[in-house]
């Protein structure tokens, strides 16, 4: 990895931190307008870290959510059948 990847993705990580922390999902659009004024590879590689982010973090959540509701339809079947 180079160092503009080894950038992006450290800023992308302590990023997606403090979006946690204060609530903002759209904060990481501030970030890539600083790193636009200074530098568009950093600024690009950096949005390329965060969406890959935000996608897995959108696909945990979905495979969450469907092994909870199976699990739920496991103790709802009726034990009879």
């Amino acid at each position: 990895m180079g160092t503009i990847e080894t950038l992006a993705a450290k800023l992308a990580e302590d990023t997606l931190k403090v979006m946690d922390q204060i609530g903002d999902d759209r904060f990481y659009v501030e970030v890539g307008n600083v790193l636009a004024a200074s530098s568009q590879s950093l600024e690009e590689a950096f949005l390329t870290e965060i969406r890959v982010r935000l996608s897995e973090r959108i696909a945990r959540r979905f495979l969450v959510k469907k092994v909870t509701e199976y699990k739920a339809s496991l103790t709802q079947k009726d034990p009879t059948e």
